[in-house]
């Protein structure tokens, strides 16, 4: 018993190698994993052939078809020699092949492999391209199961069995997260057959093509810039390199903290902005410190980069089991108190309190929300948000009764402590609330400014009845632009 599993090529019978040759003529029966194969007619006139098209035919899922021919196979390996040819390489693109193959070897079954010349090569000779110079390869199939695929942009991309238009849709949606829908593509039809055809197009009409089917494949050429993570660490490691920039060179992670918060700080001015280009400006000069600072752990060897994104990939899949594991969640609130729930698990050897992990470098209204947030996981929270009211009236009076400056720094802080507890009962982010009511004061001002201006008015000059008169105007063309636009006014 055993089993011979023969690579019949990309195409038609003069891309059969003779070794193939020899065990097809030999083999006399052939189970072929489809006869809708170019190299099928061309066949030794020996050969007896049975395919498992009809299993395609019938099974609703690739799994199923792939689960069905290895079971098949594995059954008359058991009781005979069997002789298997597949399209290609036996192991390129061939799921039949590797599953046949753990499974023959686990149940004693020998196995020989007649490889085969694959897809590959005569993509390669049509698209003009060296496969040595990098080159990534995937099944367009499995592709089309990531949201967002592990593709790197800077280097040329091959898709095998782009196998018809409704997939190639599906692949184009995939490949439009890494990709400008703009970008310039290659169908390539037939390769290595008198019939072999390239077309070349825009990504987002790739699967327009009316030649698409089951011998097409995909050629991605790169972005005309680098845009991948990698490519930005060894830039960051060039920079620190001996032959970098000398201030990159001096930096240490201590030295790099002022500039890391202003990026911070910059990024949601650009969302506070709505500004999304900016936002992408912004977003990539933090990418750069984050990168930066891996690269200076990796230099005296504490981690790397490959560390913090391994972290936080297997922390993230750890702490949402709703969507990698049996967990059953009803609503938002409910994921978040499992994450501080598993949150704390993880922590419990490190600490025994509750708000030992809480940043002391967070701004303070964002600290005070995240630590009454902690607390309020185990009840220490009011019962209703009519506490929180009282308690805001309590400390205003607290504070109006202060008397040495001590006295009402101390209160004036319970007061905003109380307020942030009202911004987390009214789910609000008390850090934005803030930063918006900053940005609407500071848009009023300038147009009271503005205002005076035009009447030939000096701010410095005037009352406050009349400054109060100019603010109230201001408001007032606030409003009426918020309105313009579809929002509601607010006050200030």
């Amino acid at each position: 018993m055993g089993i011979t599993i023969v690579g019949l090529g990309p195409g038609n019978g003069r891309l059969l190698t003779r070794d193939a040759w020899d065990t097809l003529t030999n083999a006399g029966l052939v189970y072929l994993r489809t006869s809708r194969h170019p190299a099928v007619a061309d066949l030794p006139d020996t050969v007896q052939w049975v395919s498992f098209d009809e299993v395609y035919d019938t099974a609703e899922t690739f799994d199923e078809v792939y689960d069905t021919i290895v079971t098949n196979l594995l059954q008359l390996g058991l009781a005979a020699e069997v002789c298997y040819a597949v399209p290609g390489h036996p192991f390129v693109g061939e799921f039949t092949v590797t599953r046949l193959v753990t499974a023959a070897t686990e149940m004693g079954i020998a196995v020989t492999v007649v490889p085969g010349l694959s897809f590959i090569e005569p993509l390669l000779s049509a698209i003009r391209l060296d496969a040595l110079d990098g080159v990534q390869i995937f099944d367009a199939i499995e592709l089309t199961r990531f949201h967002y695929p592990p593709l790197n942009p800077d280097v040329p991309l091959l898709l095998g069995q782009v196998y018809s238009r409704m997939l190639a849709s599906e692949l184009k949606m995939v490949l439009t997260a890494v990709y400008p829908p703009e970008h310039t593509v290659q169908l390539v039809h037939a390769a290595g057959t008198p019939q072999e055809l390239v077309e070349t197009l825009p990504l987002y009409s790739m699967d327009h093509s009316e030649q698409i089917d089951h011998l097409t494949s995909l050629y991605v050429p790169p972005l005309p810039y680098k845009a991948s993570l990698a490519n930005l660490a060894e830039t960051v490691a060039i920079l620190r390199s001996p032959q970098g920039c000398p201030w990159d060179q001096e930096q240490t992670p201590q030295s790099m903290r002022g500039g890391f918060l202003e990026e911070a700080s910059e990024v949601l001015e650009a969302l506070d902005q709505d500004d999304p280009l900016n936002l992408a400006e912004e977003l990539g000069d933090m990418l750069y410190h984050l990168v930066m600072q891996a690269q200076m752990a990796a230099e005296v060897e504490d981690f790397r980069l490959s560390d913090v994104i391994a972290g936080i990939e297997m922390k993230l899949k750890r702490r949402h089991p709703h969507v990698w594991g049996d967990w059953e969640v009803a609503d938002t609130a409910e994921v978040l108190r499992n994450w501080e729930m598993l949150k704390q698990q993880e922590k419990q050897d490190r600490s025994t309190s509750l708000l030992a992990n809480v940043p002391l470098a967070l701004p303070a209204l964002a600290r005070s929300q995240k630590i009454q947030s902690r607390v309020a996981q185990i009840g220490f929270d009011w019962p209703d948000i009519a506490g929180v009211y009282a308690k805001l009236h309590e400390e205003v009076g607290e504070m109006q009764a202060a008397q040495t400056m001590a006295e009402q720094q101390a209160e004036l802080g319970d007061t905003l402590f109380v307020l942030v507890n009202l911004a987390r009962w009214l789910q609000v982010d008390a850090e934005t609330a803030l930063r918006e009511a900053n940005l609407r004061f500071t848009h009023r001002f300038q147009q009271v400014e503005a205002l005076a201006t035009a009447r030939g008015l000096r701010l410095a000059e005037l009352g406050f009845a009349t400054l109060d008169a100019l603010w109230q105007e201001a408001k007032a063309m606030t409003a009426a632009e918020m309105l313009a636009n579809g929002g509601a006014s607010a006050k200030v």
